[in-house]
């Protein structure tokens, strides 16, 4: 990983926030010492379990995955993350406690990274940016209880008809095994499900 110079103003970054959240160049300027740019190689962690998390990823470019490892070192997959996604554990962050969670680059990726005192100081520098994070955060839980939902309830046909919706980009650029672990089913299952489809 390396820290990397770019235009801000051309970043997806700069104009996610200044978009959705409402916040100006002056707010970023105010900002800078927040966050910063880096290169991320293929294969690269940004997090492990066990450490604290010190950021929220925000993927410029490239693609992250968030997943845990069982007792026989499989991987669970939680969460992609592509362009204009944002990553972390808010548990390790918010409390203070150590990642439960693994965050790697499954891409050569451009991430910034975030300090949690961004979104602090964004917050109290602009009240539509406060509202923003208010809504980023109950999207996040709705998204978290509909994901529950389809791993509980929804048969393998139904959770990959979902993935599709939630990462219709994602298809050809994570192998089939990632999908099926993100799915919660075995490749072997995610092949019929898709020989069923197409």
């Amino acid at each position: 990983m390396s820290d990397i110079d770019i235009d801000l103003k051309q970043s997806n970054f700069y104009k996610y926030y200044t978009e959705k959240g409402g916040l100006t160049a002056d707010d970023f300027l105010a900002l800078q010492p927040y966050f910063s740019f880096k290169t991320v190689a293929h294969n690269i962690y940004l997090l492990r379990a066990g450490e604290l998390s010190s950021y929220a990823f925000f993927v410029e470019s490239g693609l992250l995955q968030s997943f845990s490892l069982d007792e026989k070192g499989g991987e669970h997959i939680l969460q992609f993350a592509p362009e204009n996604w944002i990553l972390s554990d808010r548990a390790s962050q918010y409390f203070n406690k150590p990642s439960d969670y693994y965050i790697k680059a499954i891409e050569h990726s451009v991430v910034v990274y975030v300090q949690a005192t961004f979104m602090e100081k964004a917050a109290a520098l602009s009240t539509t940016f406060s509202c923003f994070l208010e809504n980023s955060l109950q999207r996040n839980i709705y998204i978290q209880q509909k994901r529950i939902n389809s791993l509980l309830a929804m048969s393998a046909k139904e959770r990959y008809l979902s993935f599709m919706e939630m990462y219709p980009g994602l298809l050809m650029r994570v192998p089939q095994w990632m999908i099926a672990s993100y799915l919660g089913i075995t490749p072997e299952s995610l092949s019929r499900v898709r020989r069923e489809l197409y």
